[in-house]
């Protein structure tokens, strides 16, 4: 190798901004069809509640109203995401995802508390709506439940093939939705079939939604602030990083590695182990060919840090 001049940079194949282009896009996708069928059930819960008067329907109709609220500010925040980094953010704006993810989780709880309290109290009274036994409210739940099931399928399928974990964690969203009006559809079918306590049935299924409003709120919450504080990743993304390294000629072993997620992104750290006896400009090439292979291998990582040591045997 010459050492007369700065060796030429080794870029990642030319498909990860291809691919980072349809993830993008995809993500954008599937979230604005959740949004609107979360609209469509949203429209038709509240036209139940106001002929019915069923409390049960009515916290389902919230719950959606929420979720339509958090996919709202899910796709900004993808959107903003996806903004490359600048000089005031280097290492991106993907942490706008698991922030605005943690602040609607927190508003989740506080709503399902309030409607567990809510209906807690009103389970107390005795002043059912005159029309709460229709026996066709019922329909309107069960309909939303198949609507629900199809999107939560499509969006599943998506994370699948982009490997998105907001995806992923949107399509768990759209499986406790799917379950909130199913339980709707059962306190409703049992509503009209028990005629003599249908206040306190339907209470009764409001404040079961009320509490997996709650449930669902924590999830979220616990699972965003993991990404704000850097929590490991999983085993398979290191497994990957480390296999992907492992390819380049001249890496013999790689000693520490450290991924950190960021929305979207990760950014890798890694120490690889070569040759003690090689020239430095032999060692730049090959940690630019490990940072290329990483990148091009997992299209998602946004930045690579390499540092190179001598690999001495039976000094780990």
């Amino acid at each position: 190798m010459s050492l007369d001049a700065f060796p030429e940079a080794v870029t990642p194949d030319v498909s990860v901004a291809a691919v980072r282009k349809a993830r993008l896009a995809e993500m954008i996708q599937v979230t604005t069809i959740g949004i609107l069928v979360r609209s469509i059930i949203i429209l038709a819960e509240l036209t139940g509640v106001w002929f019915s008067g069923s409390s049960a329907l009515f916290v389902d109709a919230i719950a959606s109203l929420f979720d339509v609220l958090s996919s709202l500010i899910l796709l900004a925040a993808i959107r903003y995401a996806a903004n490359p980094p600048d000089v005031e953010h280097p290492f991106g704006h993907g942490r706008a995802e698991p922030l605005a993810g943690f602040q609607l989780g927190l508003f989740l709880i506080i709503a399902g508390c309030w409607m567990a309290v809510q209906n807690l109290l009103a389970a107390t009274q005795a002043d059912p709506h005159p029309g709460l036994g229709n026996r066709w409210t019922w329909l309107i739940p069960a309909c939303g439940t198949v609507m629900l099931a199809f999107v939560t399928y499509r969006i599943r399928k998506a994370s699948l093939e982009s490997r998105s974990t907001a995806l992923k964690a949107e399509a768990i969203h759209f499986q406790v939705d799917m379950l909130t009006s199913l339980i709707t559809t059962i306190t409703l079918a049992t509503v009209a079939l028990w005629q003599s306590q249908a206040w306190l049935v339907d209470h009764v299924g409001a404040g079961i939604l009320a509490v997996l409003m709650v449930a669902l709120g924590i999830q979220a919450t616990w699972e965003n602030l993991h990404q704000l504080l850097d929590h490991i990743p999983q085993d398979e993304d290191f497994a990957r990083v480390r296999s992907s390294a492992l390819q380049v000629e001249g890496v013999i072993d790689v000693e520490k590695l450290r991924i950190q997620h960021a929305g979207p992104d990760a950014h890798v750290n890694i120490d690889i182990e070569v040759q003690p006896d090689i020239t430095v400009a032999a060692s730049h090439l090959i940690a630019q060919q490990v940072r290329a292979r990483i990148q091009t291998d997992w299209p998602f990582v946004r930045d690579v840090i390499v540092h190179v040591e001598p690999y001495y045997e039976g000094d780990h």
